[in-house]
């Protein structure tokens, strides 16, 4: 199966070349740098306009190995809870992207709540636009494209803890590239102060410190489940070096303070 692009023209430019120059722009502050090795990371999925700066930060900063598993968001209500695509390749107007058969494989056999699944990840943007930023970054990767939508803690807990088993039956190292934006569409101040709380709970790395405080402070963080199942899987890794690389809103960009969205970038080792 060929994925298409569902967003190339809006989210990020169409034209191949506009398109490498933009991520090696969004990247070459930190290119000269020595690149750390990590578990997980997370970066936003807006336009490149508005995100691209603060996805870049983070991943210039990482040695990005060929095995990535990409955890977003479904922000369509179609398709599968927790969809998976285990063969093929994604399209992208620098050139195709193929998934890791055998990890996406490994990913399933470990979590049942895996659920294969194109129509879940058709018009998805949230794991798309991504993809550019890894092929110019590590032209030889391979992934897993897995989509959530609304689920139980539980559940999320039993996804993380899996894609934990199934990255550590690989020698090979792998990287989990969550993805997800902050809160949405308040003003500039209380988004910060909200996002605050929960870049905390991130760096604490308390899966349900994260979860109950974006519920009960009313913080929109799209991938909240993303970044819940991302933070049970470091605890199964062993993770415990936290750091925030970036932050932004989009008013840094947009000038507009009265309705903005929060973005983050973190690492994980």
């Amino acid at each position: 199966m060929l994925r298409l692009p569902a967003v190339a023209g809006q989210f990020y430019p169409a034209n191949p070349q506009e398109l490498a120059n933009l991520v090696r722009q969004f990247t070459q502050q930190s290119s000269q740098k020595k690149k750390e090795r990590v578990k997980a990371c997370l970066v936003p999925h807006a336009g490149y306009v508005y995100s691209g700066s603060v996805a870049g930060a983070v991943l210039a900063r990482i040695e990005i190995p060929q095995k990535v598993i990409v955890l977003g968001v479904r922000h369509f209500p179609r398709g599968e809870n927790a969809a998976i695509l285990s063969e093929g390749s994604w399209k992208t107007p620098l050139k195709d992207a193929p998934i890791d058969v055998q990890l996406a494989q490994k990913c399933k056999d470990e979590c049942a709540l895996l659920k294969e699944d194109a129509l879940a990840h058709a018009q998805e943007h949230s794991l798309e636009v991504q993809l550019p930023f890894l092929q110019i970054l590590a032209p030889e990767f391979r992934f897993v494209p897995i989509a959530l939508g609304t689920i139980q803690f539980e559940e999320l807990q039993k996804i993380g803890e899996a894609i934990a088993r199934a990255i550590s039956s690989f020698r090979e190292e792998t990287l989990l590239l969550t993805t997800s934006d902050m809160n949405h569409y308040e003003d500039d101040a209380t988004t910060r102060k909200k996002d605050a709380k929960a870049v905390a709970q991130l760096e604490a790395m308390d899966p349900g410190g994260l979860y109950d405080t974006c519920r009960k402070e009313s913080i929109s963080m799209c991938g909240l489940g993303p970044a819940v199942a991302m933070l049970f899987a470091l605890r199964a890794l062993g993770a415990t070096r936290p750091e925030t690389v970036q932050y932004a809103t989009s008013a840094t960009v947009s000038g507009d303070y009265r309705r903005v969205v929060g973005y983050a970038g973190m690492i994980f080792d």
